[in-house]
Parts: structure tokens; sequence; C-alpha cells
């Protein structure tokens, strides 16, 4: 009798130590990696905000800016994305990548799609719930929301034309044309995944937006594409 007591007591104290280890598990990854990863991704836009070509005099003799980035190696942050929607000082890098060192990082880019601006599909993804959480909010967007996103030479901007839900294999959605594999693009797009619904990867939120206009950075970014709208999160 005196086993079995001993043998429930030590089961017990057991499952309260896993409970416990769970409990400081759940507190690492649904808070302290968004408190490291917010103060890590700040410190990523301020060194691309002071690496980027400062905004000069707007030459209006000049030609059309081009978006050109190619070959950025793996895990390079090479962009910021702004969107206004998420609050007025939303500021996250984008890096080349979507493996879990980069999304732990920034927005990560889907290797194999077009850089920003570019004919064809710019396509990204970033969490909902851990390591800054960039795409927290992603469900809140609306059609014709701004997302800005910004190089060393230029500001592309783009605005938001719809979303759909999907399950994980349906990799259509990064295609050049989302949705239609195989289709010749014409247009510059953006595509956002995130997992869908939050706490879970069953399936992936995914917004499409279509490209307004490509601001050479010596022009400025006009203050009227960063207006906050109503109803804005941050």
């Amino acid at each position: 009798m005196t086993g079995w007591r001993w043998g429930i007591r030590t089961l017990g104290e057991m499952l309260v130590t896993l409970g416990v280890f769970l409990l400081l598990f759940l507190v690492w990854q649904l808070w302290w990696t968004n408190v490291t990863a917010d103060r890590a991704q700040a410190v990523t836009v301020n060194v691309l905000e002071k690496g980027f070509a400062p905004a000069g005099i707007p030459d209006r003799g000049a030609a059309p800016p081009l978006a050109t980035l190619k070959n950025v190696p793996f895990g390079q942050a090479f962009a910021i994305a702004r969107i206004p929607r998420f609050g007025a000082d939303y500021a996250r890098p984008v890096l080349q990548g979507t493996g879990e060192d980069m999304l732990s990082q920034g927005i990560g880019h889907y290797a194999g799609t077009v850089f920003p601006g570019q004919v064809g599909n710019f396509a990204v993804a970033g969490h909902r719930t851990t390591y800054g959480k960039p795409f927290s909010n992603i469900a809140l967007l609306q059609k014709g929301d701004i997302i800005v996103v910004e190089t060393k030479a230029s500001y592309i901007v783009y605005a938001v034309d719809g979303h759909v839900v999907v399950t994980p294999n349906e990799v259509g959605v990064i295609a050049p044309v989302p949705q239609n594999p195989g289709v010749q693009p014409k247009q510059a797009w953006m595509t956002m995944t995130s997992c869908t619904p939050k706490f879970s990867a069953s399936h992936r939120y995914v917004v499409f937006a279509k490209l307004v206009k490509i601001i050479p950075r010596a022009s400025g970014l006009p203050a009227s594409f960063m207006a906050v709208p109503a109803g804005a999160v941050g």
C-alpha cells in the first residue's frame, strides 16, 4: 500500500513539473519571443534606414525608377515594409527566404518570386503569434489599404485587392499571377501569407495587393501614402 501511494505521489509530482515546464514554454513562445524579436527587428529597420540613400531634392526630369533588386543572399534584410493599417509606427524588415531563421527576424520573401515592384508576384510570409508577429493583424487589411515596401532605391507602393483562406498545400497563391499557375504575368503583385486561425497552422490567410506606384527615394514618399486609416491598430 505504501508503494502504491508513493507511486501516485511521484506521478503527481511529475505531472506538476511537466505542467510548469509547459507553462514556461508557452510564456517563452507567446510572449518572450515577441519581446526579443520586436527589439531585434527594430534594430534591423534602423540599420536599413541608415544604409538606404537619403531622400533629396526631387528630380522632375528623372526617368521612371526601376525595381532592380536581384540575387539577395538568404537571410539578408533588403527592404522595410510599412503598413498604415497596422499603425503609424509599423515598420518591419523583409529578409530573403522563408525558413524559420528568417521568419524569426521579420517578414520572409519567398525565394523564386520576384522582388518588390517587378512584374510578377512579390510573395512574403510572416508570423501571426510569435517572434514579433509582424502579420498579427493581417485579417484586418481592407481593399484599398496601402502597403509600402521601402528599398535602397525606391518606395514601392501597393494597394490591397482582396484575400483568400487556403490550405498550406495551395501554393498557387504565390504563382507569378496569384492563383493562376502557368499564366504569364503582366502586372506587379504582392502576396502576404500567414497562418490562420491564430495559434494554428491548419490554413493560410492570404492577402493580394496590386502595384500602385514606384517612387524614387530622392523624390521622397508623399505623406498621403502613409495616412493611417480609420480603425487602424497600434
